[in-house]
């Protein structure tokens, strides 16, 4: 072998390591750019950067009260989000520039559980730092949204709010007659009569109607409590029915009757704060871009019918949801 055979050996080698190597580079930094970039997607979230001066924090209740579903690869988080609220708030509690929260609410209710841990939230915010807690009521403050404003110091209500609805319900389907037309035959082995609650007996229907009656006289305490009203008196109101702003104004369930800008004008006043802060969610643009591609993908019949299904939180108790319309 030639000396130029020996050397076009040693040349073509050093080239095959090298395109090795760069293969190798290139996968890792492609995989680790993709991974970078599903990072953001599955962790868009909400960022905390008050301002260094006084100011008011906005904290924002809208829509459904309740639990908080990781987001997906095409999953823009849109609503009240529960975990990220709480998380807010302590953020806020820790922040000596904080001089009070603004809670914004426009929701028809949600589930029992997360209704209470945010009123609880809140009260906790006000007991560790001793600043007051505003309420103002939007298009909607029933049920849940209405228990969570019994943390506030003050309630203010727009002039076309709906609100009260306090009450609780627990409902669901009974499918059985459906099952029947359809030659459908249900089938359940159980280790006790209360562990199916599919075809409803009379006794089943009395133990549930136990712990609405437990949930409700919570309720009733805590609107009590917020309101400095005899739970008696909170009872004759709390028949589940819902009061315009004019008719809560009436029965002692809000302060004021007031527009938005009005409201955050008084509260400025008289805590010294003239700046309004709420976080700025960090949507990625990948998240966006695919929840918009996703948005005019058609839904299938069986998608409709499951998410339905599902919206119903079948025999999980709830405060009552039902939008107003």
């Amino acid at each position: 072998m030639n000396k130029k055979q020996i050397g076009g050996l040693i040349i073509a080698a050093v080239l095959f390591i090298a395109v090795g190597v760069s293969s190798v580079l290139t996968n890792t930094f492609s995989e680790r750019m993709l991974a970078d970039s599903m990072e953001q997607i599955l962790t868009d979230s909400v960022g905390f950067d008050p301002p260094s001066d006084d100011y008011i924090a906005v904290v924002r209740v809208e829509g459904t009260i309740q639990e908080q579903t990781a987001a997906g690869m095409f999953d823009v988080p849109v609503g009240y989000q529960h975990i990220t609220t709480l998380d807010y708030i302590d953020n806020l509690m820790g922040d000596g520039n904080n001089r009070g929260i603004l809670l914004y609410v426009d929701s028809p209710g949600g589930t029992v559980y997360e209704s209470e841990e945010l009123y609880l939230k809140l009260k906790e915010y006000k007991e560790q730092t001793g600043r007051p807690v505003w309420d103002y009521m939007a298009h909607y403050a029933a049920s849940g949204g209405y228990l969570i404003s019994m943390a506030a110091d003050k309630i203010y209500a727009n002039p076309n709010t709906t609100t009260g609805s306090i009450g609780v319900i627990m409902s669901g389907f009974d499918m059985t007659g459906l099952y029947e037309k359809l030659g459908i035959r249900y089938v359940s082995i159980t280790s006790g009569d209360f562990k199916d609650s599919s075809k409803m007996t009379d006794e089943q229907i009395a133990v549930y109607q136990e712990q609405v009656d437990e949930y409700y006289n919570k309720f009733v305490g805590i609107v009590a409590e917020g309101r400095g009203m005899a739970e008696e008196d909170v009872k004759t109101l709390a028949d589940g029915r819902v009061y315009t702003a004019n008719q809560a104004l009436e029965n002692g369930l809000v302060d004021e009757i007031s527009l938005y800008e009005d409201m955050t004008a008084a509260m400025s006043s008289e805590l010294g704060a003239y700046e309004f802060y709420e976080p700025e969610s960090e949507i990625s643009f990948f998240s966006s871009l695919f929840a918009k591609v996703e948005s005019v993908i058609p839904k299938s019949e069986a998608q409709i019918l499951t998410e339905t299904a599902a919206d119903m939180e079948s025999g999980v108790p709830m405060y009552y949801a039902e939008q107003f319309r």
